[in-house]
């Protein structure tokens, strides 16, 4: 084998296996740290601009939340290194019951699963 065709062969096996390592090291989802006031205000104004909501109420963990919007509620939950939002309507999340300390809504194209401390349900920041 000729000394060119064997450095370009080792040179092609290196830059393969650099991409490889690049295209497995984005695959690594950033933490994501858990909801708070500020983070779901920012959420809020960036996904619904048009949007005031009058009550909020993030979820035990940090990983959803749900802000009131007369009729309307935003939804917020975390999914791999983001969130997703989608918009239902208030009766629809009205009717859901906790079990087991989890809420589960069903939306047209998710089903997103939000802690919940006590058994009462909507809470006081929602029913308002």
């Amino acid at each position: 084998m000729e000394k060119a065709l064997l450095i370009q062969l080792l040179g092609s096996a290196v830059a393969i296996s650099a991409l490889v390592g690049l295209a497995a090291w984005a695959r690594i989802a950033r933490p994501t740290p858990p909801l708070d006031s500020a983070g779901l205000n920012a959420l809020l104004a960036e996904e619904f601009p048009d949007h005031r909501p009058s009550a909020v109420w993030i979820s035990a963990d940090g990983a959803g939340a749900l802000a009131r919007d007369g009729d309307q509620v935003l939804v917020l939950w975390r999914r791999g290194d983001g969130y997703i939002a989608r918009d239902t309507r208030w009766s629809a999340v009205a009717a859901a019951t906790p079990q087991q300390g989890k809420l589960k809504l069903v939306l047209a194209d998710a089903a997103p699963v939000f802690s919940v401390t006590g058994p009462v349900w909507p809470p006081q920041e929602l029913a308002a």
